[in-house]
């Protein structure tokens, strides 16, 4: 099991020169609107992470898959990114091996060598800074985007969610 995450990510982001900061807050539940109201940021900003298992096609994996916070996954996207059929989220107790959090805790990073990490691409174009939690619901980290891309070396694939269609005009009066 990851031990110390917020001392990883404090020791990964400092060694490799990022400009972030750690904000220590009450603890919320794993709503990210809520937390973000909390830290001050927008809900776009946060990079949700979903730690999943892959399978199908011959492949067994875990995954983190990194989102902003605003949008939703498209699991079976993500599982096609490395080559296998579905995907499903980790249960709480394999979330806890492979991270060494609970779920609503869980950073973007991966400190497991099982444990792929995927963003999507959306992640690094939309805001200067992306906030997240840091192993804890009572401690999140802000960072600078371009920080963060450039340490955490992530796999990207596109796996968000189409939008749900517009009704066509006059079809809810039927």
């Amino acid at each position: 099991m990851i031990d110390n995450v917020l001392e990883r990510l404090t020791t990964l982001f400092t060694e490799g020169g990022a400009r972030f900061r750690v904000v220590h807050h009450p603890a919320c539940g794993q709503s990210s609107q809520s937390v973000a109201e909390i830290r001050g940021t927008e809900l776009g900003q946060g990079a949700k992470a979903l730690c999943c298992t892959v399978k199908g096609n011959g492949v067994k994996k875990h995954v983190l898959g990194v989102l902003p916070a605003d949008m939703q996954a498209d699991l079976s996207k993500l599982a096609a990114a490395v080559g296998g059929r579905r995907a499903s989220l980790a249960s709480p107790d394999e979330v806890m091996e492979l991270t060494g959090c609970i779920f609503g805790a869980v950073p973007p990073v991966s400190f497991h060598p099982e444990l792929e990490l995927i963003c999507d691409p959306t992640l690094f174009t939309r805001y200067d800074e992306l906030a997240f939690n840091a192993g804890g619901r009572d401690v999140s980290i802000i960072i600078n985007t371009e920080d963060f891309h450039r340490i955490v070396h992530s796999k990207t694939a596109d796996f968000l969610k189409a939008p749900a269609a517009e009704p066509a005009p006059g079809a809810a009066e039927k």
